[in-house]
């Protein structure tokens, strides 16, 4: 008799008002969903196959945009609505970044390892559409930076100030970069006119992300004191959002989602028990 877990999720919307957790998108089984700028369609990876998936925000629509063995993460739309950048690989092969049109097609292949030997992970459009950042793992050493890739011209150049950080984040006015501190997973920013960081949070974290009008700032609280948090940018105040021990189904990540909600998803996969006859003919 062999015990097994196949993976399942579901996805969860909260709403910041009422502070009620309720199902979303039913039926789809996914992680790292966003949604477009207009609100109108979302891009996720599907579990446990990890294929790049889009839909219209309500569900319909689904249209698969990478196949078997190709793994996706964490989709993200371009501010046209047009694309979708995200990092992938093949067969246990370092992670690169790929766009790929909103419509399917083709997938375009835009960095080359420039991230480090773990792979590119994590890119992030500029407001203007035209650059991604990215960076590398959380296993990056300090000596790594953040990357911005010229989509028109292929161009990849390392930014001067941002060492020791990853997973950027571009705000909606192209003014900063939010990201996690390489050694110590503090949520920082990169000023792009100074270009110099500052901290935002003084205790590991993950998962930053921008509020539409750019000034908050969402991340969420690691260990002991699990939590969502919101950081208002023009004088640091800090708002808990909700600590995660009241919500032990929710996976870990979560987004900003329309209609002064977040986005997440928890865990509903069930123990299998299936029976193996060694001597079945």
């Amino acid at each position: 008799f062999v015990d097994a877990w196949p993976p399942r999720t579901e996805f969860l919307r909260y709403d910041l008002k009422s502070g009620q957790l309720v199902p979303a998108f039913d039926g789809i089984s996914g992680t790292g969903l966003e949604f477009s700028k207009d609100g109108k369609w979302v891009a996720y990876t599907a579990v446990p196959d990890r294929l790049l998936w889009r839909a219209a925000a309500d569900g319909s629509q689904r249209l698969r945009l990478t196949s078997p063995p190709f793994q996706a993460n964490l989709p993200h739309w371009s501010p046209d609505g047009k694309q979708i950048a995200f990092f992938g690989s093949r067969g246990g092969n370092p992670a690169r970044i790929y766009v790929v049109s909103f419509d399917g097609g083709a997938l375009k292949q835009v960095t080359n390892g420039e991230g480090g030997k773990e792979g590119d992970w994590d890119p992030s459009w500029s407001p203007d559409g035209a650059s991604l950042a990215f960076g590398a793992t959380s296993a990056a050493v300090s000596a790594d930076s953040i990357h911005l890739v010229d989509l028109k011209t292929g161009r990849i150049s390392a930014l001067p100030g941002s060492e020791g950080m990853w997973s950027p984040r571009w705000s909606p006015d192209g003014r900063f970069i939010a990201g996690l501190s390489a050694s110590s997973w503090k949520v920082v920013l990169y000023d792009m006119q100074t270009q110099r960081q500052s901290e935002l949070s003084s205790v590991s974290s993950g998962y930053p992300g921008w509020s539409q009008d750019g000034e908050s700032l969402f991340y969420e609280t690691n260990l002991d004191d699990a939590s969502w948090w919101r950081v208002r940018l023009r004088d640091r105040k800090l708002e808990r959002i909700a600590p995660l021990k009241n919500m032990k189904e929710v996976q870990g990540w979560f987004a900003q989602a329309p209609n002064n909600s977040l986005i997440t998803g928890r865990l509903v996969g069930t123990d299998e028990i299936y029976a193996l006859d060694w001597e079945a003919p």
